[in-house]
């Protein structure tokens, strides 16, 4: 099993690069970073983790920023968002950035995708929130298409665009994996149609993994790797998930000054 980390890189804790070279000297496989454009100040929607929503959540930097600054700080560590909000994207804008960081990194980058929770941020950017997951699925295969083919089309219910050159391609072949976040219901329709891997949260909808992970594969016809959030960093627990079939554990990374977020590491690294 693989080993990473996932976090909100902000204006206030470790700088990417300082982070990424931490996880690579380290040992770590990856690096996963969180995204918000904003915080609207009138919330409303509850935050699926508690009541006060944390102070990294207003802070975050731009996620493609912020791991391209990991990657040309580092030589193999793997750069992924966790999650990018591709609701509030334009999928055109967002298959060049993540085609040229794929780029820039010499082919390590991932995309973990979701529809997100705060309503009151994707209404800002004109989206509706009763119809996120089918434009998340559109956005997707969108973002495929531009990655995959010389003159590019797509003609959906919300993504429109006829033949267009869209330039760099990424170096992975055929493209970066798309990671699909959350563990509701019909999360398993998007793995199978669109995705290609599972990315969940610990603690939240995979009481039973081993099962889910089963039920997934044979479902799919194929062995679809698995990245899981949260994981908590106790060797029983990390053998309990490797028993499962997770592929790649990530250790929640807290938001700190780089003193304490070397220390932290430090400890962390003892688990690999």
């Amino acid at each position: 099993m693989k080993f990473g980390v996932s976090t909100f890189v902000t204006d206030d804790g470790i700088g990417p690069a300082a982070l990424g070279r931490a996880l690579e000297e380290r040992g770590f496989g990856s690096l996963f970073v969180a995204e918000h454009t904003h915080i609207p100040v009138k919330r409303e929607t509850p935050w699926p983790g508690g009541d006060e929503l944390p102070r990294r959540y207003y802070r975050t930097l731009d996620p493609f920023v912020t791991l391209t600054a990991a990657a040309t700080a580092t030589e193999r560590l793997r750069v992924g968002t966790g999650i990018a909000l591709i609701v509030q994207r334009d999928p055109i804008v967002l298959a060049n950035e993540v085609a040229s960081l794929d780029l820039v990194s010499g082919g390590r980058a991932v995309l973990g995708v979701g529809a997100g929770w705060n309503r009151e941020e994707m209404r800002n950017h004109g989206t509706d929130p009763t119809t996120r997951m089918r434009l998340l699925r559109e956005r997707v295969l969108a973002v495929k298409e531009l990655w995959t083919k010389d003159e590019a089309e797509f003609h959906g219910e919300f993504v429109d665009f006829d033949p267009v050159f869209s330039y760099p391609k990424p170096v992975q072949d055929p493209h970066p994996p798309v990671l699909i976040g959350g563990s509701g219901p019909t999360t398993f329709d998007r793995v199978v149609e669109f995705g290609d891997g599972w990315m969940p949260i610990f603690g939240r909808g995979t009481d039973a993994l081993a099962a889910q992970i089963a039920e997934l594969r044979e479902r799919a016809g194929r062995r679809v790797p698995v990245t899981l959030f949260a994981v908590p960093p106790k060797p029983e627990a990390i053998a309990s998930l490797e028993g499962a079939g997770v592929d790649e554990a990530l250790f929640d990374l807290p938001t700190e000054p780089a003193d304490d977020t070397l220390r932290r590491l430090d400890r962390l690294a003892e688990l690999l």
